[in-house]
């Protein structure tokens, strides 16, 4: 996410009440999780795991709980609690919104564009030239949505990320302040989900086609021209590429990578990235040729037992 206008690190520290390092009137022009941050942002560390991931990258300051000699260039934000301070800016910067009416006033609706009744258009959606966005169908706040684009009913967009951390008295939301980005000519079936990023943008290339009750996590991206069919589940920060096709009731893990033009049979699941330009099938997936030839053997098994005996 980023700032309106750029913010001091003195302001920043002011706010949550954190120790500052570094100089006091460096900009901050945005705020994101590790794996979304670019020169300007803001991230936080709270875990001794990925105290050098998050002082090596990106991010220009970082919120962390210990004190660390502080990278040349950067600044430190040190307080007790980074995921909470984090939480906070959130919601200071990208507060919920309530809604009065089912279309927003601030929405911004291309020409040609058809809204059916019952659907919701969320605070400071954009929408483009002749999209249809059937009954039901739920755009939440922040949205970007391409021309052309068809969202089917009960399709639920920029819902919040699926992200917590774990706490002695439960689970401590890290709450969501990204968007979803959806390009021309996009098809999003019934029921379908996509989920905005925590802090950065899920998104979904021109002319990818959703079939009905698909699940997309945060701060994934799928690229042009894929085929997802019914009931498929992909995970958070996975990259999708160009041309992948996945087969009704199809599993990704997070954080992995689907090559261009990769095809995933129906009923598979996979925990690795997968090459492009190859057929998967399978749990584990792996290429359709091998898997076939694996269920031959099996089938003979019995024969074989049989003759030893």
């Amino acid at each position: 996410m980023k700032f309106s206008a750029p913010l001091k690190l003195s302001e920043i520290a002011s706010i949550i009440q954190a120790e500052m390092v570094g100089n006091p009137d460096m900009k901050v022009t945005g705020m994101n999780e590790i794996h979304m941050v670019g020169t300007g942002d803001l991230t936080f560390v709270d875990h001794p795991k990925y105290y050098d991931k998050a002082l090596n990258s990106d991010a220009t300051t970082i919120i962390i709980n210990k004190r660390v000699v502080c990278p040349e260039g950067k600044a430190l934000l040190i307080c007790e609690k980074p995921f909470d301070a984090y939480v906070g800016l959130v919601a200071r910067f990208r507060p919920f919104e309530k809604a009065f009416s089912a279309i927003s006033p601030t929405a911004s609706i291309g020409e040609g564009t058809v809204i059916q009744p019952g659907a919701f258009v969320g605070n400071h959606v954009t929408i483009g030239k002749n999209c249809i966005i059937h009954a039901n169908a739920s755009i939440y706040d922040h949205c970007v949505i391409g021309d052309q684009v068809i969202i089917h009913s009960g399709a639920v967009i920029g819902a919040d990320a699926y992200y917590f951390q774990k706490r002695p008295d439960g689970y401590k939301k890290l709450e969501s302040c990204g968007r979803v980005v959806i390009g021309d000519r996009v098809e999003i079936g019934a029921l379908t989900t996509i989920d905005k990023g925590v802090s950065g943008d899920t998104s979904v290339g021109q002319g990818t086609k959703f079939d009905n009750h698909v699940q997309v996590g945060h701060d994934t991206t799928i690229g042009k021209n894929c085929l997802i069919g019914a009931f498929c589940a992909i995970a958070g920060v996975t990259r999708i590429e160009d041309d992948v096709i996945l087969w009704a009731n199809v599993l990704v893990n997070k954080d992995l990578v689907i090559g261009k033009g990769a095809v995933m049979l129906a009923g598979s699941g996979t925990e690795k990235s997968l090459e492009g330009g190859k057929t998967y099938w399978g749990i584990p997936a792996i290429e359709a040729r091998k898997k076939w030839r694996e269920v031959a053997a099996l089938k003979m098994l019995p024969d074989l037992i049989g003759k030893i005996k």
